[in-house]
């Protein structure tokens, strides 16, 4: 079954509910959710896609996401989707959305950050791989690794967020 989200303007203004399929072949604006996960360290969790996916099968990730539903906050779906991707509960600190034109279609992407103190145990559906990187670590695979196309963008934002310089 597709999943239904919101089809959004350029505000963030909800238009209609449209099945995300359609959103993505058609280039309409909805709505994606996404984590970046540390620990207790400061480390940050990266992960491989599993090569089933439908979507960038395996590329890495700086976030843990996906689709916000009909009805459905940017919180609510950045912790759903940290619980079915990562089987794991946290709160989550919204940080900011933008509109993300990377990708396969144009979207707004709410960032969120989460501490997990939890033991990580992916869905191997979603998952292949992950680990814990420090930002020195993380920085140079960034250049080297096949990431997503909204890691990259989404992680500077993000840390010029964490900085206070945005």
């Amino acid at each position: 079954m597709d999943e239904m989200v919101e089809q959004v303007d350029d505000q963030d203004r909800v238009l209609r509910v449209v099945r995300r399929r359609d959103a993505i072949s058609n280039g309409w604006l909805h709505r994606i959710a996404s984590t970046v996960c540390r620990d207790g360290h400061g480390r940050i969790l990266i992960h491989r896609r599993s090569e089933g996916l439908a979507r960038f099968p395996g590329h890495y990730e700086v976030m843990v996401g996906g689709a916000v539903h009909v009805g459905e906050s940017y919180e609510a779906a950045a912790a759903r989707e940290l619980s079915e991707e990562m089987s794991v509960r946290a709160p989550v600190r919204f940080l900011f959305r933008y509109l993300n034109r990377s990708g396969l279609s144009p979207h707004w992407l709410g960032v969120h950050e989460a501490v997990i103190a939890d033991v990580v145990a992916p869905d191997p559906r979603e998952v292949a791989w992950h680990d814990w990187l420090t930002e020195s670590e993380l920085r140079p695979a960034l250049q080297r690794w096949r990431f997503t196309p909204d890691s990259r963008d989404a992680f500077d934002r993000y840390l010029t967020t964490e900085t206070g310089q945005a």
